[in-house]
């Protein structure tokens, strides 16, 4: 089945089995491995994306559902790595081992689109994804950090 999809803005028709999760478009058939794979289940968040500009956990979401929808990835955050939010992740030394970062900045970014001043207790309820290097301190930092360089 053909699904069609913008991602990053540009346009994609993919042939894939509709029950196909999103992530595994992404990555198998697009080549785009920025969005990781954690648990499968979507609690860990290593695999979120946005879509239509929500932070959705791919790997649950079956690509049928997503058919004409906006896509954005890790990837098309920004094309030269000069979003606020990675201007302060780099700045603060915010990753460890940076397996669930990509996961972690597109749910920062869904968050400070709808919210640009958070409080800790809004990022603690949005950005909800597991860091097995409990690098949480930082990643807290460095979304205060983007939107305050947002605000000016």
């Amino acid at each position: 089945m053909a699904v069609q999809l913008k991602i990053n803005g540009h346009h994609q028709v993919i042939d894939a089995d509709p029950s196909t999760p999103l992530l595994w478009v992404l990555r198998d058939h697009l080549g785009m491995t920025g969005t990781k794979f954690g648990c499968g289940i979507a609690q860990c968040g290593a695999c979120t994306v946005h879509v239509d500009g929500m932070a959705t956990r791919s790997c649950q979401v079956p690509v049928e559902s997503v058919d004409g929808a906006e896509i954005t990835t890790i990837e098309g955050l920004s094309q030269k790595g000069d979003h606020p939010l990675q201007k302060a992740w780099v700045e603060l030394n915010v990753p460890q081992c940076g397996y669930c970062q990509s996961g972690m900045l597109m749910a920062a970014a869904a968050l400070l689109k709808v919210n640009p001043k958070p409080t800790d207790e809004d990022i603690n309820e949005s950005v909800n994804n597991i860091c097995r290097c409990g690098t949480y301190s930082r990643i807290k930092a460095a979304i205060h950090k983007a939107a305050e360089a947002s605000q000016v």
